[in-house]
Formats: structure tokens, C-alpha cells, sequence
């Protein structure tokens, strides 16, 4: 995706520079644009724990890098992985990025290439598979304009940061939508806020800004008004770890979205890479580990003051917080799983229609 007149992915090597990975350091957005540099594993688990770099796949794409880096610095590889796998425990895309140059390198002769090519490899195929999802999902969009009147938009409904900033390219949630608005249809997008680290608010609306899309910042509590309403056509959402029946753990309070959309009749797709699905997991809600950040974050809230950024309290002294970072999805509300080979039913046998070489041996 475009930065004002540069493309820009979400991490990458730059050509002729070893030993070096670059990222987009998002705790900035979207006060400031700035690029991080990371040379050891240690920065990278800070960068992803601590999320200057955060989404399923940008995540994964950003361990398979860290994985060069430990080969580049002849660091211990199974340790190194171990240090980044731990760093956050719901994206499945961090372990799987992870095992994947482990499973490389084990047999490799020379580590620093096989890494480097692996992880670009990572890189690129979440980047290509971001580009058929939003081909995929541009359909369920050119279906509802179809039976709009007088150039009405298409109101679309998105929860958290599932665009381009959280993978490597394009995005999962927010593909369909600008394959839409690139081909001139017109659409509309409800950004919920997201908190408590405001991702909506912060991310998605800065990067549909960029774009030129039409968008409006809800609080997170306005999405069943809305749908009460009328004014939602369509909730597309991403997803950190999904069942391969269908369970969908993203970002705390997707959950009640998808109750609110099942209530008023409102079509809840997840647009999801197959990096994201967990092929030894059958039920999210007893399977998936939720990760608990810390209290800080709900505690306090960041944003542009006068003198610049500041960070400002919201709770009284001495109340307890609790920081639930994501939830999950039951199957059977969901409407449909967008992915690179096509939608189809959040269920283990629309899922195995699309990725049939993962039937067997499953949990």
C-alpha cells in the first residue's frame, strides 16, 4: 500500500542491507510515520510483544525475519524461536512462521540465505494471499450494491486493525474493500474504535484515510444500533487464530458484534489467510489461549495534545482493571470465511472443501 507517494509493506529487508529488518512501528500511528530498525531477536520480541508490529500475519511475517536475524547473529535457532513464540500467544502465525524456518533450517547448509529467502517467501504469500482475498470478498459487495437504489453506499462494519498494516500487504478484512473502491463502487465503513488500544481508531481510520475510502469512528458499543437501524450491510472482521471448524478468536468484542449481526440479520464474514487457521484445534472457545496484557492499557488512553502525544488517565486510583485482549466466535455465527482459494461455510466441512490436504490427522 501507498504512504503518501511510496509503497510501503509492513516489514522487509531492504536490498544490499544484511542483517538488518525494517518495520512500520505502529505504536506512532497515526501521530507520526516511522520506520523501526531491528537487528537482534531480542528487538523483534520486543517489537512484537510490546506491538510496533501487530496482526496475524504481519506478526508471522515479522518472526520469519526475526528467524534470519538469529541465523545472521548465530544465535541458538531453537531458542530464538521459542523466545518469539512466547511473546504472543493467540496468533497462530507467530508459531507457524516459527516452525516453518525450523523445519528449513534444520537442514540447511548455510542458514543465513535459506532464512533470508524463507522469510521473504513468508512474506510474500501473505502479501499475495491479502490481494486474492479482497478479489474473493469483492463479490459479497457487488452483490449488495447491486440491490441499493440511487448509488447508495455499501455500509460495511469492521472491528479492530485487519488491514494492511496487520499483515504484510492489502489486508484481510479491509482487501474486499479496497478491491470495492478501487473499482468505483461505492462504500462506506463504521470503524469501531477498538479499545483498549483503540486499533480502529488509530490504525484502520488512518490507512482508509490514505486511501480516499469514505469512513466514520464509532465507539465499539454502536455497532448493534446501527445494525438495529439499518445502516450496516455487512460486517467484515479479521481473525488471529481460527478453528479448522470455524471458531474465530480476533479482537476482544468481535464476539458481541457477531451476536448483534446474527440478531438483525446481518451478514458477519472473516477474512482470513490459511496461515491463520489452527489445523489441530476443533473447539476455540475451550482450545484457543486468550491473552491477558496488562492492566496499563485499559487504565490509560493515549492521543495528540497540545504539546504532542500524551497518555492520561481514565480510572479512579485503586480500581482493578482486567485486559482480555481477544475473544471467540462460535462457528455458527458466522456467516462465511473469506480466504485465498475462495468463501466458504465456517465449518469443518466448508473448510476442508477449500484446503482438503489438511483432512487428516486433525485434533
Amino acid at each position: 500500500m501507498r504512504v503518501g507517494d511510496q509503497h510501503y509493506r509492513t516489514v522487509w529487508v531492504a536490498d544490499g542491507e544484511d542483517g538488518v529488518v525494517r518495520i512500520i512501528e505502529q505504536t506512532k500511528l497515526p501521530w507520526a510515520f516511522e520506520v523501526e530498525e531491528l537487528r537482534t531477536v531480542d528487538e523483534v520480541c520486543v517489537a512484537i510483544r510490546d506491538m510496533h508490529v501487530r496482526g496475524a500475519g504481519c506478526i508471522g511475517a515479522t518472526a520469519g525475519f526475526g528467524m534470519y536475524l538469529a541465523a545472521w547473529n548465530k544465535e541458538d535457532l531453537r531458542e530464538a524461536g521459542e523466545r518469539m513464540k512466547a511473546t504472543r500467544p493467540t496468533a497462530v502465525n507467530l508459531a507457524w512462521a516459527v516452525d516453518r524456518q525450523m523445519r528449513l533450517l534444520a537442514d540447511a547448509p548455510d542458514p543465513v540465505p535459506a532464512a533470508r529467502d524463507m522469510a521473504q517467501m513468508i512474506a510474500d504469500e501473505d502479501a499475495a494471499a491479502c490481494e486474492a482475498i479482497g478479489t474473493h470478498g469483492l463479490g459479497l459487495i457487488e452483490a449488495i450494491v447491486a440491490g441499493k437504489r440511487g448509488g447508495e453506499p455499501v455500509n460495511i462494519l469492521t472491528h479492530c486493525n485487519a488491514g494492511w498494516l496487520a499483515f504484510v500487504d492489502h489486508g484481510s478484512a479491509t482487501g474486499p474493500i479496497y478491491a470495492a473502491h478501487d473499482a468505483g463502487i461505492p462504500v462506506h465503513v463504521w470503524v469501531d474504535e477498538t479499545r483498549p488500544r483503540n486499533q480502529g481508531a488509530r490504525l484502520t481510520a488512518w490507512e482508509l484515510a490514505g486511501h480516499g475510502v469514505p469512513h466514520t469512528v464509532i465507539a465499539d458499543n454502536t455497532g448493534g444500533h446501527l445494525m438495529q437501524h439499518g445502516l450496516v450491510d455487512l460486517v467484515i472482521t479479521g481473525t488471529d487464530r481460527t478453528t479448522f471448524t470455524g471458531d474465530v478468536a480476533n479482537k476482544i468484542g468481535t464476539y458481541l458484534k457477531a451476536l448483534a449481526a446474527r440478531d438483525n440479520g446481518v451478514p458477519f464474514y472473516v477474512a482470513l489467510p490459511s496461515s491463520t487457521f489452527d489445523w489441530e484445534c476443533r473447539d476455540g472457545v475451550a482450545g484457543i489461549p486468550i491473552e491477558e496484557r496488562d492492566a496499563g492499557e485499559v487504565v490509560e488512553i493515549e492521543g495528540q495534545g497540545a504539546d504532542g502525544v500524551v497518555s492520561v488517565r481514565l480510572t479512579p486510583e485503586g480500581s482493578a482493571a482486567g485486559n482480555y485482549a481477544f475473544d471467540v466466535t462460535p462457528a455458527r455465527l458466522v456467516t462465511g470465511l473469506i480466504t485465498e482459494r475462495g468463501i466458504c461455510a465456517a465449518s469443518e466441512a466448508g473448510i476442508a472443501g477449500l484446503f482438503p490436504e489438511h483432512r487428516e490427522g486433525r485434533g
